[in-house]
């Protein structure tokens, strides 16, 4: 295959696994931003894929021409000296809350799905966490080239599943649909994602040579997403109300596949979780080492601990709660992206 698409693919599957954390791969942000509103969740989702498909491509191509390390001097550009530090807190506790809600999400994992111990769940993540870390970006994307595969393996397995006998989908208009929130709920959702893929998006811009692979592994990352997005909404909306309460909505929609296969989503699922944490706290550490001069492995540690401390809250008290206001919070940077010009392109 050639070296261009190879990296191509590598650029999409890291795009998708940087997004496809906790939240989506559980089900549990789908659920909450558009199953909730039934069928016309549908209208949201397509939104999101357009904003997905221009968000990727803009922010590696404009990290790409201004060669930014870390996403500070990614804000920086974009806010100036002075308001681009208020970005970066933003965005630092952006990061945070995410990694501590990844972290939740391996331990619920373990003990809805699996029944294990909830803190199993989160140690064992930290220990590979840490290993996988200590190789950089290339650790990165060798983890999300093997896992978003095998994702997408699945959400063809689920996409069979959510069309009946009669290749009728199965819909059910199961709530009372708010417009204002509905037309809302994809941009806020887009500008929570933002916010936290900065931290892998914005390196991997400026580490990859040639602008038009990133322009086309943002598009396909963001075609990707949405095609997931739309399959998850479906085949979770075929099964409301009763998998409304579970931290882990999606666990029970595979385990009608089988129990071998429902084990091997619930592998995928950790890793996809895995994934977005590593590229977190890839991301925090840039920053943190960019402003302090500290050993990378210690500012690691510290990273996971922090997160490990707040993920004792549980993984759906932190979706609920997190998930929205960092959405919320998210908007102002996602607006500054949109009216900021792309600098020419130095060759």
């Amino acid at each position: 295959m050639n070296r261009r698409w190879v990296e191509i693919f590598q650029i999409a599957a890291t795009y998708i696994g940087t997004v496809v954390g906790a939240g989506f791969a559980s089900g549990q942000s789908i659920m909450q931003f558009f199953t909730v509103y039934g069928a016309f969740g549908g209208i949201g989702i397509f939104i999101a894929t357009i904003l997905f498909m221009w968000i990727g491509t803009k922010m590696m191509v404009l990290a790409h021409r201004i060669k930014a390390f870390s996403y500070q001097e990614f804000n920086n550009y974009l806010f100036g000296s002075v308001f681009g530090k208020i970005a970066n807190l933003l965005t630092f506790i952006i990061l945070m809350g995410i990694t501590a809600v990844m972290l939740s999400g391996t331990g619920s994992i373990f003990e809805e799905q699996l029944g294990l111990p909830y803190q199993l769940g989160i140690v064992i993540s930290i220990a590979i966490a840490f290993l996988v870390m200590t190789k950089e970006m290339s650790g990165v994307l060798v983890v999300n080239s093997l896992v978003v595969p095998m994702m997408l393996l699945f959400t063809a397995l689920i996409a069979i599943r959510v069309v009946d006998a009669d290749g009728i989908l199965r819909m059910i208009d199961w709530q009372q649909v708010n417009h204002y929130k509905l037309f809302l709920s994809p941009f806020v959702y887009a500008a929570l994602n933002f916010a936290f893929i900065q931290a892998v998006m914005v390196p991997l811009g400026s580490e990859i040579k040639d602008e038009s692979t990133l322009k086309w592994g943002g598009l396909w990352g963001g075609i990707g997403l949405g095609g997931m997005l739309l399959i998850y909404h479906f085949a979770m909306n075929s099964r409301m109300p009763e998998i409304w309460n579970l931290e882990i909505p999606m666990g029970e929609i595979v385990r009608d596949l089988g129990p071998f296969l429902h084990i091997l989503f619930l592998f995928v699922i950790y890793g996809e979780i895995f994934t977005t944490l590593v590229g977190n706290v890839f991301g925090i550490a840039r920053q943190i080492q960019s402003l302090f001069e500290l050993p990378k492995k210690a500012v690691i540690l510290a990273i996971l601990l922090a997160c490990f401390i707040i993920s004792q809250a549980g993984f759906a008290y932190l979706m609920t709660y997190l998930y929205p206001l960092f959405g919320y919070m998210g908007m102002l940077l996602l607006v500054f992206l949109v009216v900021k010009r792309l600098p020419g392109n130095k060759r």
